[in-house]
């Protein structure tokens, strides 16, 4: 482990590459005999997200800038200085943050610790117990999951129940539909090895839809590992709860956009930023004060209470009854018990799910910003704005090309999460990290890191995003011809994509590259690799990536057979003289079944039956990394 800034005693935070909840740090206080851990919403650990709120809970309040310096590295403890606490001295620290983090509750240790600095893993009851709550609920109909379900939230059930790798393909079908052919679950007669392969598709689909689960294998997820379960859990049922929060999904989100704002304005806001600003619209209509966040403004449950009276059916729409919230609830004096009067009233809009009256008043910020988006997602009670000069044509759905870019660059943890492709980049910060993950040395002096002052904040994007085509001209040796900062800075969709392929391209190049010992790989080579190992299976070749034959994903699916010979149901199949659904049909079997068998794939099946070449490049290179790994 790496030590910077070492010095005043040994009061450090530990950031540990725990990838199912993206980075986590453990305060550690050695001195004054003391040594909790802790976080600021009681998860065990503290998100990328989170712990800006604990510096400030400890009056150590740091730039936006610096939070994200010191979560650049994966593995790394960083140990406080005079420079980094602006003067306090270290007894002040601790007692700061000894103050700030006595007052949790609800964490859970795991048994065992870390070999980095003696930290110890922990987890959040209260959320285990919401988590379960939640998929009982969703899969509660569900035949293949009867041996398991429903769990007791009051046990560790989930963290056993989640052994098989069924549950968790469930899930993600259930938050990105289709995600997994359920064709290639293994659901009866499971086997250690069956249970192996379902717990690969899991996590490879995870990966797929944008999950980051670098550092987790099928073996934590069969020993039940409770701080990597809860961790891949909420981040897939996060996944589904924002599918939908989004301009061009629900056009009713116009509802939302300020005086003197544009679509595209509303467009960059993050899931998180638009159920703030939903919140705050019902708000300001019921006459209310606004909230800031959905942890300290929130406890009192007296904003919950306005915004379900807002969004509650007034029966205005045909065949939807009318239901009137209760509001007599606010005059309880105890915040505890005015909160359940609060959820007894979402229960009655069956919107009781993520917390309980506890969490609400503690301000649990994770299950309080799950409760506000399943409210979300059933009574938004937005309309469409009429007679208003708006360009609807401007509002474009992702396109795949794009989505996969984006779970891509996610499921390697890059910092900020990206939810908007163009607008997320327009600083190049992401990039930097992706050019980092392609070993290519960045010199993050030259960056130019935010907060941005608003007078010439564009000029500081703009010339990040001229040194993000510095270096992959001379650094990466990309072809770049034609693209300048300003194409990435103002979204150009054609040139960004350009950048992005060449990037995707080369780290999945430098997987293989790193498999055969550094051996330089090019196209030929996979195609190569690819025709030696179907030869030598009595299995057609390909003549490369535009091959006609990879629209029937045949090829590929030969190609998987090869790898594991006996894993393919060619009588699930057809063959010859397919039509549309039934190549597509093949291909969602084919990109399930390479996942299935340890296949890394973020293709999606669409990209096979239209022979698109750069993603049927990544689909072989894949298996191909999977085959050298077998030999």
């Amino acid at each position: 482990m790496k030590n910077i800034n070492s010095g005043l005693d040994q009061n450090r935070i530990d950031l540990i590459s725990d990838s199912s909840l993206g980075y986590h740090i453990k305060l550690n206080f050695v001195s004054d005999s003391f040594s909790s851990l802790s976080d600021v919403d009681n998860s065990g650990s503290i998100s990328k997200d989170e712990l800006n709120e604990l510096f400030r809970a400890a009056n150590l309040p740091l730039p936006g800038y610096r939070i994200r310096e010191i979560i650049q590295e994966l593995t790394k403890t960083i140990f406080f200085t005079p420079q980094i606490v602006h003067g306090l001295k270290s007894s002040e620290v601790a007692k700061t943050f000894r103050k700030a983090i006595n007052k949790k509750e609800g964490l859970c240790a795991v048994a065992g610790t870390s070999e980095q600095a003696g930290t110890q893993h922990s987890y959040s009851e209260e959320e285990k117990v919401a988590f379960v709550n939640w998929v009982n609920k969703a899969l509660e109909n569900d035949a293949d999951c009867k041996h398991v379900l429903p769990m007791d939230p009051n046990t560790n059930d989930l963290f056993t129940a989640v052994g098989d790798g069924i549950v968790l393909c469930k899930m993600i079908n259930l938050s990105v539909p289709d995600t997994i052919d359920e064709r290639t679950i293994n659901k009866k007669k499971l086997t250690p090895f069956t249970i192996q392969e379902n717990l690969n598709l899991a996590l490879n689909s995870s990966s797929a839809i944008g999950c980051h689960v670098v550092n987790i294998g099928a073996e934590d997820l069969k020993e039940g590992r409770q701080h990597l379960v809860l961790g891949l859990l909420w981040q897939i049922i996060k996944i589904g709860l924002f599918a939908d929060i989004e301009l061009s999904k629900n056009e009713a989100l116009v509802a939302l956009l300020r005086d003197g704002e544009s679509l595209e304005d509303l467009m960059k806001l993050s899931p998180e930023e638009l159920l703030l600003r939903w919140a705050n619209y019902h708000l300001e209509e019921a006459g209310c004060p606004k909230i800031n966040n959905f942890s300290s403004d929130i406890k009192d449950s007296k904003a919950y209470y306005n915004l379900l009276d807002q969004v509650a059916p007034k029966g205005d729409e045909e065949g939807v009854p009318p239901i009137a919230i209760d509001m007599s609830g606010l005059r309880e004096k105890e915040d505890l018990k005015r909160a359940e009067c609060m959820l007894e009233q979402a229960d009655r809009l069956g919107c009781r799910q993520f917390v309980t009256a506890t969490d609400v008043v503690r301000g649990n910020p994770k299950l309080n910003l799950a409760y506000v988006a399943n409210l979300f997602n059933k009574y938004p009670a937005l309309k469409k704005p009429e007679n208003q000069d708006i360009d609807w044509s401007s509002i474009e759905g992702e396109t795949r090309e794009e989505r996969t870019f984006r779970n891509w660059m996610n499921s390697l943890g890059v910092n900020p999460r990206v939810n908007h492709l163009y607008a997320d980049l327009d600083d190049a910060l992401v990039i930097f990290q992706l050019y980092e993950k392609i070993k290519v040395p960045v010199d993050w002096d030259r960056v130019n890191k935010p907060p941005y002052s608003k007078l010439g904040s564009n000029m500081k994007k703009l010339e990040n995003c001229n040194y993000a085509v510095e270096l992959g001209k001379k650094e990466a040796k990309f072809s770049l011809v034609g693209i300048a900062g300003q194409d990435l800075n103002e979204g150009n969709r054609t040139l960004t994509l350009a950048l992005l392929w060449q990037l995707m391209r080369r780290y999945t190049l430098n997987i293989l590259e790193d498999l055969g010992d550094g051996q330089k790989v090019i196209d030929d080579t996979i195609v190569s690799w690819v025709n030696g190992t179907l030869t030598n299976a009595d299995k057609g070749t390909i003549s490369g990536f535009k091959d006609g034959s990879i629209s029937t994903s045949m090829p590929v699916l030969d190609l998987i057979d090869a790898i594991q010979p006996g894993s393919i149901r060619y009588d699930l199949l057809k063959a010859e003289d397919l039509t549309e659904e039934e190549k597509l049909n093949n291909a969602k079997y084919a990109i399930s079944m390479a996942r299935k068998i340890g296949a890394r794939v973020y293709a999606l099946p669409e990209d096979l039956v239209e022979v698109k070449p750069k993603m049927v490049m990544t689909v072989f290179a894949c298996l191909m990394a999977r085959g050298m790994r077998r030999a």
